[in-house]
């Protein structure tokens, strides 16, 4: 055991020895340059559970703490106020005590919805062998005082449940537990038949009850602290309780009646919706169903039972409107699930830092005393449980996330998690002044950035509460509107050629606005009073109908759009202004991931408004869309191997094609038609996975520039998804001058182009 550098007050050796939490906050404080004699540490039971006062007594810091737990999170305030130069936080508790991130990951070690690398725990059917990097997780964790990872996918392997996985599992709950870290599993409703041999799963079943108990009691001989299960049932294919015609309270207490005599939660995922409804049947509506699902089972959970509440009905878009079932339950523990990860928002490609939007649903209420934070938290309806959960997804990539900027919005779930009271700016200049320094003008360009990020994607993707403009049948990531339409996932949007966006109000819709308290109803049901952010998610409109802003639904599609796009370019210009201010190799990462964010966010402003101007027929009043002044379509050059190619979707490609390779080496050229000066030359081609082709490009016999395609995009085909954009900079061109790109293939790998547009500087 490492020596104690810090000196304890009120605390023997002996319990000491018995507290890995304190020995892990002495080895922060000593890592953090306090001197031994300068922290002294003290356990207060009075202090309730994980809270942690901190004062100072001559010349000693001292940190006292509810329990070892409360002690750690006070040696990282200590820490945290010491580098950002603040004052001693007098004393915190946390704001509720479930503050845990769910982590996607499955045991041949992918993860799904993933963006950040391999998983941390598992490989090849096990739990890896070497778990340091689980345990500097874990330490992340804590410091901004998460207290429970579960670390399985919630689409659970039956095996995560076998007597031999258990023991492996219980070297992640190890490596957890120095940093108060409790581990939970996601588990199959199935398992006492898949696994235990039962001919039945059915929770009513004696047996099955019996089976979940002996289960329940070897989990916890393994691993004594426990956190408890995770459960999707009846939800996109898992198998759950109406196999049996039992209802999701049967399903939730069977499993929570084992756990409850070790101390252990049932948290039950309330994403229960049917995936195979008639798209055509106008009253359909998958909002409607995590609502309709578990709002009449309201008094029919077990106490330690907690419902995982998704904060919007539909599935993480970049905007949707409140669940109405968080304002529904009075008797039924409730917690937030919030996605760090960016699934439909970026997958941390793009800058999109998720505070604002988080800050927007927890201060959301439902009446007086009814906002979103305090319901969940249990404090409205004085509820023994409940709290926020995140789906973080970490990776074994350097960063976490795939990203140097996207651990923000891991540091931001944290922070809320631990007090939601905290604002969006605070949050930002936090993070920036921990990970980049303090600089001002670093501060003030990373602030920026991130505050800026949420609205700039929002508004170059789906605007207006349409939010499903991705592709949701494949990647989740580029664009693809009609993929919403005509298939039973339920993200329809209503469009055709005369308006668009769902009819949810009670008087002529789905009915879905009915599931909110009246004054929130009344809100919604109204043209006049929903917000416009949310318009076409509570109302089908005509193209022409006018904002509140007096722009008509397709103009402001249009303006916003283009807007943003214009605004997401700036981002790489911003960010090179601090070349030599920050570390270069971050720099140049962060510099490659906003440059290729400027890049896609044009691929999405054609996609979007070139859509909904062949939809509408109506023609953008500023002349933009379909419009573009110095762009050479791929498939109108001279080519020489390159053969012409359909885009699917249409709306992906410039002008609705592009050109692939079929040979070892192939060139598209083109003669400049424009006047003598200086231009920044734009390459958009397909970078494919599984081959890494390379390029050239030639202005005469001038080499102007040369790279390879070496992302890995969500998508084996020419789309939107793997539509990406290089930029020289600063080419002198004369009319007539000949312009050629060079194409060499790899794999599968097609070295694709779609156009290239010259651009006055």
């Amino acid at each position: 055991m490492l020596r104690v550098l810090v000196i304890l007050v009120a605390l023997g050796a002996e319990l000491w020895a018995q507290s890995p939490a304190l020995e892990s906050a002495a080895r922060e404080c000593r890592r953090a340059g306090f001197d031994r004699a300068a922290v002294a540490f003290e356990v207060k039971p009075e202090l309730g559970r994980e809270s942690f006062s901190i004062e100072r007594n001559g010349k000693k810091t001292v940190i006292a703490g509810g329990d070892s737990t409360g002690v750690l999170y006070g040696a990282f305030a200590l820490i945290r106020a010491k580098q950002l130069h603040e004052t001693l936080p007098k004393r915190e508790t946390p704001y509720a005590p479930i503050r845990w991130v769910n982590q996607w990951d499955n045991l041949d070690g992918s993860i799904e919805r993933g963006y950040g690398g391999r998983s941390i725990f598992f490989a090849n059917g096990a739990v890896l062998a070497d778990l340091s990097r689980a345990g500097e997780y874990a330490r992340l964790l804590a410091s901004v005082g998460i207290n429970g990872c579960t670390v399985n996918n919630v689409n659970a392997d039956v095996r995560v449940l076998s007597p031999e996985f258990l023991k492996q599992l219980a070297r992640i709950a190890d490596v957890f537990r120095p940093w108060g870290v409790r581990l939970s599993l996601a588990v199959d409703f199935a398992s006492p038949q898949k696994l235990g041999g039962l001919d039945t799963f059915d929770p009513l079943d004696a047996r099955v009850a019996e089976w979940w108990k002996e289960k329940a009691d070897e989990v916890y001989r393994e691993i004594p602290d426990f956190a408890g299960f995770v459960l999707k049932a009846d939800s996109e294919g898992r198998v759950g309780p109406s196999a049996y015609h039992r209802t999701h309270a049967d399903a939730a207490n069977v499993l929570a009646r084992a756990l409850a005599p070790h101390g252990g939660i049932l948290v039950y995922r309330a994403f229960v919706y049917n995936h195979h409804m008639d798209w055509r049947d106008l009253k359909n509506d998958r909002a409607r169903a995590a609502y309709d699902n578990f709002h009449p089972l309201e008094g029919a959970f077990d106490p330690n039972v907690v419902l995982q509440i998704k904060y919007g009905p539909i599935d993480f878009q970049a905007r949707e409107p409140v669940s109405p079932l968080i304002g529904g339950l009075a008797q039924t523990n409730e917690a937030l699930e919030l996605q760090i990860t960016q699934e439909y928002t970026g997958q941390q490609r793009h800058l999109c830092f998720l505070a604002p939007m988080w800050k927007q649903v927890l201060d959301f209420s439902f009446g007086p005393g009814a906002r979103v934070k305090e319901l969940v938290a249990g404090k409205t309806h004085d509820r023994p449980l409940g709290g926020f959960v995140g789906v973080a997804n970490v990776g074994n990539s350097p960063n976490w996330l795939g990203s140097d900027l996207a651990p923000a919005n891991l540091y931001a779930f944290g922070r809320l998690a631990w007090n939601p009271n905290l604002s969006a700016e605070q949050i930002a200049q936090e993070w920036t002044e921990l990970n980049w320094g303090r600089n001002a003008k670093v501060v003030r360009t990373v602030d920026d950035l991130l505050l800026r990020s949420w609205r700039v994607y929002e508004h170059y993707t789906g605007p207006l509460g349409l939010g499903t403009l991705t592709d949701i049948l494949h990647g989740h990531y580029g664009p693809n509107i009609e993929s919403a339409e005509r298939n039973g996932w339920g993200q329809w949007i209503r469009a055709d050629h005369e308006g668009i966006g769902m009819d949810r109000t009670v008087a002529t819709g789905t009915g879905f606005v009915g599931q909110y308290p009246p004054a929130v109803a009344r809100v919604y049901e109204s043209l006049a009073t929903t917000p416009d952010d949310l318009l076409l998610f509570f109302h089908h409109v005509p193209y022409t109908y006018r904002l509140h802003s007096g722009e008509t639904v397709v103009q402001y599609v249009y303006d916003s759009h283009y807007a943003a796009a214009h605004e997401a370019q700036l981002f790489p210009q911003e960010w090179a202004e601090l070349r030599g201010l920050v570390d270069e190799t971050r720099f140049e990462r962060v510099l490659a991931q906003l440059t290729y964010q400027a890049g896609h966010a044009i691929v999405w402003r054609d996609a979007i408004t070139n859509w909904f101007a062949r939809e509408s027929g109506i023609a953008d009043e500023k002349g933009r869309v379909g419009h573009y002044p110095g762009r050479y379509e791929a498939e109108k050059m001279q080519l020489d191997g390159y053969v012409e190619y359909d885009i699917t979707p249409w709306e992906d490609a410039s002008g609705g094609k592009g050109v692939v390779c079929k040979s070892a080496s192939c060139t598209a050229a083109l003669v400049f038609q424009g006047g003598d000066g200086r231009y920044d030359l734009a390459v958009q081609y397909f970078d494919l996975p599984g081959g890494s082709a390379k390029f050239r490009l030639r202005v005469n016999e001038r080499e102007a520039g040369a790279w390879t395609g070496d992302l890995e995009l969500p998508s084996k085909i020419p789309n939107g998804d793997t539509s990406t954009r290089y930029t020289v900079k600063d080419v002198r061109l004369r009319r007539g001058d000949r312009i050629r790109i060079e194409g060499i293939p790899d794999g599968p790998d097609s070295a694709a182009l779609d156009y290239v547009e010259v651009c006055p500087q």
